[in-house]
């Protein structure tokens, strides 16, 4: 789950399957019990008209919990992080990072540290079309080193400098972001 609307949409799913839900946040729902395979189905069906994805399995489930925590990282970085990523990663999922790297390179065929890089380069873009923010703003509100930092990654990554890709959004009239992905739903 992405975003507030995603909690709420599947919340009203989970009410109108009467499951019972025991917490439920971004990326994440916890059941009061196991559903049974026919609610599984029911609730994966309606979900995905949503462009949501019911995830079961402890490896899909890992893996959300990285990227879930990648997002957190990114998306609450108001202040410098007292610790890098990895030992930031490492601490909130009680996992060793070469583990957690080795086990999300299998699963995900890129690493987390790319991950991370296109997270934040995707960040940049919705901080871009979205805010007024200056590059000098994003670069420090997402802790680059510098802004040359920032669009050399930015340039790597999509093609495009900074200022021509907003430029870009801006002569086609587009506003929804080009990077949105499918997101999905784990539960515990």
């Amino acid at each position: 789950m992405a975003c507030e609307c995603c909690i709420a949409f599947v919340q009203d799913e989970l009410e109108k399957l009467d499951i019972s839900i025991q917490s439920i946040d971004i990326g994440e729902a916890t059941l009061e019990e196991k559903i049974s395979k026919e609610q599984a189905d029911k609730l994966n069906e309606s979900i995905k008209r949503a462009g949501l994805e019911l995830i079961q399995n402890k490896e899909g489930i890992l893996v959300e919990k990285i990227k879930k925590t990648v997002a957190n990282y990114v998306n609450n970085s108001a202040e410098k992080p007292a610790v890098n990523f990895s030992n930031y990663l490492s601490r909130e999922l009680n996992h060793d990072y070469a583990y957690l790297t080795r086990f999300f390179s299998e699963v995900e065929a890129t690493t987390i540290e790319q991950y991370l890089i296109t997270f934040k380069i995707d960040k940049v873009k919705e901080l871009l079309v979205f805010n007024e923010y200056t590059l000098t703003e994003i670069a420090d509100k997402l802790h680059y080193s510098s802004v040359a930092h920032l669009s050399a990654q930015f340039k790597k990554i999509t093609g495009l400098t900074p200022s021509h890709f907003k430029n870009l959004r801006k002569e086609r009239g587009l506003v929804s972001p080009a990077f949105l992905q499918k997101k999905h739903v784990s539960f515990n």
